[in-house]
């Protein structure tokens, strides 16, 4: 199996990478030129609007795990012509150059409307109106209309590894007005390696999937964790579903993570 990995060296992708290539898999990195090549793997310069390029990537593949996104901008713009004009590219290049290749696309739990009634699940109505999420929401919609055999992996909050995801929520927590008691889904890079692997194998096909740890964590036990400091507080909270997800598809398809909650994590010495 050669798997084409696009976004291979950022934050998700470089881990989700030497993951793949310690478990025996031929990866291929596609980078954009004059990018660091990463380590172990076949590294295939690409531009996600050159369509020469995407066509020399994609030629022999039998899977591709489309990581690439922006979404750290103001630039709407930017984002939806990178997240929905790009994976557009990219499809149609697979459809093109390796019809029988496997399309997973990485998407966000950013999708769900914050004040829903229960944990965000797979089969709900998403309208997002923020350009990152709406973007994604769009490119899976292009995803299941591509003929192509397809998954797209919905990830919440990530951490661990190092990565300094958990360590930046204290430098948001005026702009977010957070409330201590919220609690939010996270899944850790070592489970999104878990969750691909599925995908990889065909367990996913044809599933938008929601992927999690066990139980979501409360933002005042996310920034303790990450040493920073928040103020207890007993008024209500608004949406207390907010930036939770439903796994019950994910599991009925196998999925089980490895680091259970940020607890576990934490006690393991992974974050």
């Amino acid at each position: 199996m050669t798997i084409l990995i696009t976004g291979s060296t950022g934050l998700v992708g470089s881990r989700l990478l030497q993951r793949l290539l310690e478990a025996g898999y031929d990866c291929r990195a596609m980078v954009r030129g004059g990018r660091p090549k990463p380590a172990g793997a076949h590294a295939v310069e690409g531009d996600l609007f050159d369509t020469e390029s995407l066509a020399r990537a994609v030629e022999g593949v039998t899977a591709i795990i489309h990581l690439a996104a922006v979404f750290r901008t103001g630039d709407e713009a930017l984002i939806w012509k990178s997240n929905f004009d790009g994976a557009r590219n990219l499809m149609a290049a697979a459809s093109a150059h390796a019809p029988h290749a496997r399309f997973i696309l990485a998407s966000t739990s950013n999708v769900y409307d914050k004040s829903q009634a229960r944990p965000g699940c797979e089969s709900d109505a998403v309208a997002p109106t923020q350009a990152y999420p709406a973007s994604k929401v769009a490119a899976e919609r292009a995803l299941c209309e591509s003929g192509l055999t397809w998954t797209v992996v919905r990830f919440p909050f990530v951490y661990g590894d190092g990565d300094g995801h958990l360590e930046e929520l204290p430098a948001h927590l005026l702009s977010a007005n957070w409330h201590p008691a919220m609690r939010m889904s996270t899944i850790h890079h070592r489970d999104i390696a878990t969750a691909m692997v599925l995908a990889l194998d065909g367990k996913f096909d044809g599933h938008v999937v929601n992927i999690a740890d066990d139980v979501p964590a409360s933002m005042l036990d996310l920034i303790a964790l990450s040493r920073g400091e928040m103020t207890a507080s007993a008024r209500p909270l608004a949406e207390p579903w907010a930036m939770q997800v439903d796994t019950a598809l994910a599991r009925s398809l196998g999925f089980r993570p490895t680091i259970r909650t940020v607890f576990h994590a934490a006690e393991q010495q992974l974050l």
